[in-house]
């Protein structure tokens, strides 16, 4: 594939990648930047080769999920010697931007923690038929695992969320189906 016709694919599908990024990197945004950054490097610098074996956004999202991997163990080895320095009595500031400010509504919270709460492969099954509309074969080559495995994790995913969640309505009292609120009109 040449530059120009790679260059229009990246551009195509950027916005399903930033989400998809954002996913593997834990809705942290300035680390799915990174990441994304990071990978359109590999590509134009040709450390990472479409070879035409799957679709191209099948191939770049599997791209995008390795290079998260990678800078997740990066920075677990940074936070590894910042306790150290921390230890040591050094102290580091933390400022939230507006962004980090909107990501902490309580709706995104509750719907946050039950997704955390979820194994990986589960959260990455749902996050790449959900929100990046990729079938179960396509989530399966994305994830490396097979089509069977793929589909259990999002099945099971699925469940536990859902479970998950009606947890999180019972312990708030939020009662959608009038349980809670016996004044609710049904």
């Amino acid at each position: 594939m040449d530059i120009s016709a790679l260059k229009s694919e990246l551009e195509r599908h950027h916005r399903a990648s930033y989400g998809w990024a954002l996913s593997c990197c834990g809705r942290n945004p300035q680390d799915a930047e990174d990441v994304l950054q990071t990978v359109y490097l590999k590509i134009f610098e040709g450390r990472a080769r479409f070879r035409g074996e799957s679709s191209f956004r099948t191939w770049l999202f599997a791209v995008i999920r390795r290079t998260a991997a990678n800078e997740r163990r990066k920075q677990f080895l940074r936070s590894l010697r910042l306790t150290a320095s921390l230890e040591r009595g050094e102290r580091i500031a933390r400022v939230d931007g507006p962004a980090m400010a909107f990501e902490k509504s309580e709706t995104q919270r509750w719907f946050q923690r039950a997704l955390n709460q979820l194994p990986t492969r589960q959260r990455e099954a749902l996050h790449l038929v959900f929100y990046q509309d990729l079938s179960l074969r396509e989530a399966a080559e994305v994830m490396g695992v097979s089509i069977g495995s793929a589909r259990t994790h999002y099945e099971r995913g699925k469940k536990r969320l859902r479970e998950s969640l009606g947890q999180t309505e019972f312990a708030y009292a939020i009662g959608w189906r009038g349980k809670e609120n016996p004044d609710a009109v049904s």
